[in-house]
């Protein structure tokens, strides 16, 4: 379908330049004759206006200021005397037969004339034009009267521009306000301005939209946490009686069939706590930002992890990338709640990627001018085909290992995006292994320096 605009502007530039047309018609039209009723009028001016002396009219023609463009007009004068004689006629003109009085169109030869008689008592005048002079003048007469028009048009063309590009704006402040807009943000469209009264409905729809769609994507969140809150603790009840049934030797096995139910269902209860956090992530709103320090977090961070690294035999350690030092609080101003799950959980996924006896960093450092850190595993990294869709949930590679569920890397990128923070991944320039940056913090000196601006 034609754009508005398209169609607005199509109809209203021919509808215009059609009724130009019209309008350049009919003026040309009246215009021509009343040139033609002028020329006439000139002709019984030079009948009426010629002396009775015959030798007086003709030195007045010649050299009177009133005849002065008459030669430019080709106007052609004849007298008849009382007797029917021919007793004068213009030079250089032809002679034409005498016509009865009054006004009339002739053709003489391949020619048209307009020819004008008028008796008088003592002689018969004749006044005479061509017919294609007459038009040449007439219509350069009517073009003159058509150059108002000629720039009436340009004129009134750019103002329709001007109007419908004015008329048009409200909606494409609403297609911008929508196109801008992210996608988790639900909240009723408001404009800066008034609303226009043709396009109020079309927003008032777009709201009531918004808000169903809200409710049922605020449902669907409550939903999926519900049912893994209540998913977590039976399964966290099961694993203490398999546990308890282990050790008072209940539960008899060679040992297989027990460790592959436990690996089981810690990956069951990693799934449930994962998908809770994730409706949790999707169900806040954008958080209020205060100052925390990112040395800190990744201090608490390394601490938690400690003991499920050495248990993989996995050197954990937190490092400082120039120009950071040890002595550097980096403060910036962040969600600490939400910087805490992401950095752990990109430890969390470090750790059960790489293989025993490697190696996890977090390293804080700058990127861009701006605090960041980074999580650096030497492990399979992540094959380059994967690396756009790593992110999705529940995606993992056809050749990923582990016991994971292809979801610590979304919640990652979600809490990363709720946060305005700029998530990247790259494999190590030496082939092993994976660097997972978080940039884009803000230093808590902006706050300040905005607050005493």
């Amino acid at each position: 379908m034609r754009s508005i605009r398209s169609w607005l502007l199509g109809w209203l530039i021919c509808g215009l330049a059609a009724a130009a047309g019209i309008a350049a018609f009919a003026i040309f039209h009246t215009a021509r004759e009343e040139a033609n009723e002028l020329f006439d009028y000139e002709l019984r001016t030079v009948a009426l206006s010629l002396p009775s002396n015959l030798e007086t009219a003709e030195t007045v023609e010649q050299q009177g200021a009133e005849f002065e463009g008459i030669s430019d007009d080709r106007i052609l004068i004849e007298i008849w005397d009382k007797e029917g004689a021919l007793v004068y006629h213009s030079r250089r003109s032809p002679v034409l037969a005498r016509l009865p009085q009054g006004i009339r169109t002739i053709e003489r030869g391949e020619g048209h004339w307009r020819v004008f008689g008028l008796q008088q008592p003592d002689r018969f005048v004749q006044v005479a034009q061509p017919v294609s002079v007459r038009e040449a003048l007439a219509l350069h007469l009517a073009l003159h009267t058509l150059w108002p028009l000629g720039v009436l048009m340009p004129v009134t063309i750019v103002l329709v521009l001007l109007v419908v590009a004015r008329g048009l704006a409200p909606i494409g402040g609403l297609s911008r306000l929508l196109a801008t807009r992210s996608l988790d943000s639900l909240e009723p469209l408001r404009f800066g301005g008034s609303v226009p009264v043709e396009i109020r409905p079309l927003v008032s729809a777009l709201n009531d939209l918004l808000q169903r769609l809200n409710v049922a994507s605020q449902a669907q969140r409550t939903f999926i946490a519900d049912a893994a809150h209540e998913l977590r603790s039976p399964l966290a009840a099961l694993k203490l009686q398999l546990q308890a049934a282990s050790k008072n030797g209940t539960l008899k096995d060679d040992g297989h069939t027990i460790g592959r139910i436990d690996t089981r269902l810690n990956r069951i209860i990693r799934l449930v706590q994962q998908l809770l956090t994730l409706a949790r992530e999707d169900a806040l709103p954008a958080s209020e930002s205060t100052s925390v320090s990112l040395r800190r977090i990744g201090e608490q961070a390394v601490s938690d992890f400690s003991l499920l690294a050495e248990d993989r035999q996995i050197d954990l350690g937190l490092e400082f990338r120039y120009p950071v030092t040890q002595k550097d609080p980096c403060n910036v101003l962040a969600d600490p709640h939400g910087v805490s799950v992401l950095l752990n959980n990109l430890i969390d996924n470090a750790i059960r990627y790489t293989p025993q006896g490697g190696k996890v960093d977090v390293v804080l450092t700058l990127i861009a001018g701006r605090m960041a850190f980074a999580v650096v595993d030497n492990g399979p990294g992540i094959p380059e085909k994967d690396m756009e869709r790593v992110l999705d949930r529940f995606h993992r590679g056809e050749h990923t290992r582990g016991t994971g569920s292809g979801l610590g890397l979304a919640i990652a990128a979600r809490i990363a995006q709720r946060q305005q923070l700029t998530l990247s991944l790259a494999n190590n320039g030496d082939g092993a292994g994976l660097t997972v940056s978080v940039s884009g913090f803000a230093s808590a000196g902006e706050r300040e320096s905005a607050t005493n601006a």
